[in-house]
């Protein structure tokens, strides 16, 4: 895995579907070996997107979650899916994910997104935002185990924040098997994972939360801060324009760490 890994939450923003493409295979180009993606990241069109770049570089891996659905549904047009983004600014319930943590969802999840991303196995699969009570650990988990057993998935785990992930750790969940979780440089919110024994592994929102608390740092100075922190692991990192993708190796370099 790169050490920044492309994160597509904002990909639908880029533009139509060639530039969408375009940008993923710039990322490529410009040293990043993983990407981050969902089934609700534009409503099933950045896993979409991601296939012809997985396609062309089968030595990419990829992170995607189950959980979270999009309004609508998966295969919905880009047309459609712009409309509703746009009405569910002011009609809230038009663009507002669904959230099912049953296994029968989960399974015709796991299908859908293979298939979107036109691969046989997801090398990373994570529960997006569970809460404790909403799963059964030891079921999901079965799940899980079975899967990597069958090939389709290489590794799983929780993508999610402090708040939701402290309940897993303080009972030893075995989902906690590989953790992405949002971190900060000033409120350091991964470290309840060294806390506990668990090294950082995925981090990712140190751009937005330095600048939600109006701290006037320079995006390349909180970057740089951030790979110091999560030394040993990836930083999830986002753009929607080519232009500045050389950035993220050259602030690698200046950490003296590999992209």
């Amino acid at each position: 895995m790169s050490k920044f890994v492309f994160g597509t939450a904002s990909l639908f923003n880029v533009g139509g579907s060639s530039q969408r493409r375009d940008l993923l295979a710039a990322a490529v180009d410009n040293g990043f070996t993983h990407f981050d993606t969902a089934p609700y990241y534009g409503f099933g069109i950045a896993e979409r997107d991601l296939a012809p770049v997985l396609k062309r570089h089968p030595d990419v891996t990829v992170t995607t979650k189950v959980g979270i659905y999009s309004p609508g549904g998966e295969a919905q047009p880009a047309a459609t899916v712009f409309l509703r983004k746009a009405a569910g600014r002011i009609l809230k319930p038009i663009s507002r994910p669904t959230i099912d943590f049953s296994l029968s969802r989960a399974q015709t999840a796991l299908e859908g997104s293979l298939r979107r991303l036109g691969r046989d196995m997801i090398d990373i699969y994570m529960l997006h935002e569970p809460e404790l009570a909403l799963i059964e650990t030891e079921e999901w988990h079965r799940w899980l185990e079975n899967l990597v057993e069958q090939g389709k998935v290489r590794t799983f785990g929780l993508a999610l924040t402090e708040d939701r992930l402290l309940p897993f750790l303080d009972n030893a969940s075995p989902l906690c098997r590989v953790v992405q979780m949002a971190d900060s440089l000033s409120t350091r919110e991964a470290d309840i994972l060294p806390m506990r024994g668990k090294p950082l592994q995925i981090t990712y929102g140190y751009v937005t939360a330095e600048r939600r608390k109006g701290l006037g740092s320079s995006v390349e100075n909180i970057l740089k801060a951030a790979l110091r922190r999560n030394a040993d692991g990836a930083v999830i990192v986002s753009t929607t324009k080519v232009s500045r993708l050389p950035q993220y190796s050259e602030l690698c370099a200046e950490t003296d760490v590999d992209l």
